[in-house]
């Protein structure tokens, strides 16, 4: 079923009785976001799978987004603070991130758990399993509450790395012993991050996931954010965002066997 493409000064305009903040053109929706394959990447088809999504939900708004790349905790400052961005994405749904940003609908999911060498046999099934285990993070990224509070309370020994490459290579080098990771991402890099080809055959990704993320896009928390949001979250009820992910994702690990 075609979507009717409404232009989103119109829907701006309604939702705030003509208000002269949204008089100028707002054709375009510039967020912020990091180079994150599968669901977001600079040089990946469509700029990734949930890149995919934000876009063709936006065309349904008369709107074209329009992603910057940066390292994660540029994004999210930047997205949350210039007004020259609408703000960023792909957030994690978190309660206390409700008080700085409008949430779009979901964008799809993220799978996040560990991985280790084959050499070095790991396991677990409860946090409390973790104690003692040198575990790398990316610096900034959400890994779930039970497992950020036990970080922050220094319950659990932590190195955090500006990326996930990062991770893997320190990983390889025995300086961490395991790397908390999503699932896809993992399966991604090890098909195409050149850095890694040599040695990718010696990391496992282990099945026990530590949390599973719906993803969105934070939107800023003021009068144009909320009236994007809602517009932006009209158009995303139509799409059917878990076909989209299942078709990619069988793709993805169909072209690794």
């Amino acid at each position: 079923m075609k979507i009717r493409c409404i232009p989103v000064t119109a829907i701006l305009m309604y939702a705030f009785g003509m208000s002269p903040i949204f008089a100028a053109d707002n054709s375009v929706m510039r967020l912020a976001s990091l180079e994150w394959a599968p669901y977001v990447g600079s040089r990946l088809h469509q700029e990734g799978l949930t890149a995919g999504i934000v876009k063709v939900a936006a065309r349904q708004i008369g709107m074209d987004a329009k992603i910057s790349y940066s390292p994660w905790s540029r994004t999210v400052y930047a997205g949350l603070n210039d007004p020259n961005y609408a703000g960023y994405f792909p957030a994690f749904y978190l309660k206390e991130r409700e008080k700085t940003c409008y949430f779009s609908g979901v964008l799809g999911h993220s799978v996040v758990g560990f991985a280790h060498l084959k050499e070095r046999p790991f396991q677990w099934t409860k946090l409390n399993d973790l104690r003692g285990i040198k575990i790398g993070i990316v610096q900034d990224y959400a890994n779930g509450e039970e497992f950020d509070a036990m970080v922050k309370q220094r319950v659990l020994d932590t190195d955090a790395a500006p990326s996930d490459v990062s991770n893997l290579r320190k990983l390889l080098a025995h300086r961490v012993d395991v790397i908390v990771i999503d699932k896809y991402v993992l399966h991604q890099l090890l098909a195409s991050e050149p850095s890694l080809q040599a040695d990718k055959n010696r990391i496992e990704y282990y099945p026990h996931e530590l949390a599973k993320f719906s993803m969105h896009i934070c939107f800023q928390r003021n009068e144009r954010g909320l009236a994007i949001q809602k517009a932006f979250n009209l158009a995303l009820n139509k799409i059917d965002t878990q076909k989209l992910e299942d078709s990619y994702f069988q793709q993805l690990d169909a072209a690794q066997k």
